[in-house]
């Protein structure tokens, strides 16, 4: 019995079925540790494909979350760029099953408990303690993201700048984001 993939279902990856189900598996374990989203999880997803498996290269992870992140729709669309550039269409269902299919259903079931128990000390304490690792997951994102550009100084300077803004003024995200768009059409990033 062949494990070989119709080719239009993993395009011209040439990732075998072991390959797929290894990918499913990693994406469902992560899926799991998906606190504050998909997103937070980002970092280990780019030392899984990038750094473990060789499947891309950062400077695709990156375009591959960039592309996914500017589109329009949820945040988690960037794991079906990802694994699409990695396996076509298998790859796409492989990390989009893996991650959707354990979270869903444990999201379901906690707000059932939660909306019963929401009033108990110990479902009070998860919360708080919930919050800071969410940002810690966000910033160790943010840095896998940047780490590509770290090299040039004015993305540096960019980043730098656009985190002050964010963290001194309540302007719009939207705003650094298209004056980013602006300065690399230009030339002046990249």
């Amino acid at each position: 019995m062949s494990t070989a993939l119709p080719a239009w279902l993993v395009g011209s990856a040439g990732l075998g079925l072991a390959d797929f189900a290894a990918m499913f598996g990693h994406f469902l374990l992560l899926s799991l540790l998906a606190v504050g989203g998909a997103m937070t999880t980002a970092p280990d997803m780019q030392r899984y494909v990038v750094g473990e498996r060789h499947w891309l290269s950062e400077g695709a992870f990156s375009a591959s979350v960039a592309l996914a992140q500017a589109a329009p729709g949820p945040n988690v669309l960037f794991v079906a760029v990802l694994g699409y550039n990695i396996g076509g269409l298998a790859g796409v269902l492989a990390t989009m099953v893996g991650t959707l299919l354990p979270s869903t259903l444990l999201a379901l079931q906690a707000s059932r408990w939660n909306a019963e128990h929401a009033r108990a000390l110990p479902v009070r304490a998860l919360h708080a303690g919930l919050a800071p690792i969410t940002l810690g997951l966000l910033l160790a994102t943010g840095w896998v993201l940047f780490e590509p550009a770290a090299g040039s100084w004015r993305n540096t300077l960019l980043a730098l700048g656009t985190v002050a803004l964010m963290l001194r003024t309540r302007v719009s995200p939207l705003w650094p984001i298209c004056a980013g768009a602006v300065l690399g059409a230009l030339g002046w990033a990249g």
